[in-house]
């Protein structure tokens, strides 16, 4: 299975992070998610905000390279991950914004989107980069187990209902991958999610 293709000044740069970033806990596995997001933000506070719950990356991982469908809350998101995904598993790529009414119920047009997704995909990968909203949603369908994710990114950013939305994710026992506090966005959350695609296409290299 031939190699995914990695620019030299890709290399340049992750070789320059690691130089900065110098010593750290994570795995390495661990350390190849919140690597690609400084990759992408130029942000090395993210070296102390990604959590991961136990066994977070095997499970996705598994759940990529079978091609299980992945569901994004929006366009960007979408955009940051599509060129990976049709290089790796052609995973089903579901975007809640595009299939949502609003409004709805009162509901976001985001929010209305990720539930008509789960109820096709109740065991999706879900990767949440801008819709608080959406992302208490899921916890909503997780806690009354009427949704059962590979794993949750939840990385949404800005400041209204951001951060309880993120310790809402964090009290439930889902696989996750988590950035603490008001930052995160759709770039964060398409980067975790081409580390995990990267990750899960090397092992069967």
């Amino acid at each position: 299975m031939a190699q995914l293709w990695q620019s030299p000044i890709l290399e340049e740069s992750f070789a320059l992070i690691d130089r900065e970033v110098g010593e750290h806990g994570f795995t390495p596995a661990e350390y190849a998610v919140v690597r690609r997001v400084i990759h992408s933000t130029a942000d090395f506070d993210f070296k102390e905000l990604v959590r991961f719950s136990e066994g977070a990356i095997a499970t996705a991982t598994h759940h990529l390279s079978n091609g299980g469908p992945i569901i994004v809350d929006v366009t960007m998101v979408r955009q940051g991950v599509a060129g990976m995904i049709e290089r790796t598993f052609q995973n089903p790529l579901l975007t809640a914004v595009t299939l949502g009414d609003s409004p709805e119920n009162g509901r976001t047009r985001t929010e209305a989107g990720l539930l008509r997704c789960l109820e096709e995909h109740p065991k999706a990968l879900v990767a949440i980069g801008n819709a608080p909203t959406a992302l208490m949603a899921l916890c909503d369908r997780i806690v009354s187990d009427q949704a059962h994710p590979a794993l949750v990114i939840g990385a949404p950013v800005g400041f209204i209902a951001v951060e309880d939305s993120k310790q809402r994710l964090a009290q439930t026992s889902v696989p996750q991958i988590r950035v603490e506090g008001r930052k995160g966005g759709s770039p964060v959350a398409a980067a975790i999610l081409n580390a995990l695609l990267v990750l899960a296409w090397e092992q069967q290299v």
